[in-house]
């Protein structure tokens, strides 16, 4: 029974040490890359949907809704 107490000691002992190591890893690294990544996968993302919206738009507004008025008006002016 003191062997098993003695081994989970140890063993706790250990994990504690492997998390400060990495702790202080975290803290002493200052590359700071993973913010960076981050700002320009979103700056990417926002310029992209802004020309994607645009274009949309512009299609909508140039080919697509005087296509559609146009039918709409044929179809209530059909004589037959």
């Amino acid at each position: 029974m003191k062997n098993k107490i003695y081994a989970k000691m140890i063993s706790f002992r250990l994990a504690a040490e492997d998390v400060k190591e990495k702790a202080l890893k975290v803290l002493v690294d200052r590359r700071g890359e993973n913010y960076v990544d981050t700002a320009v996968k979103i700056l990417i993302a926002v310029v992209l949907g802004a020309l994607l919206l645009a274009g949309l738009y512009a299609l909508f507004g140039d080919v697509v809704m005087p296509t559609l008025s146009q039918r709409v008006q044929e179809m209530f002016d059909y004589q037959g």
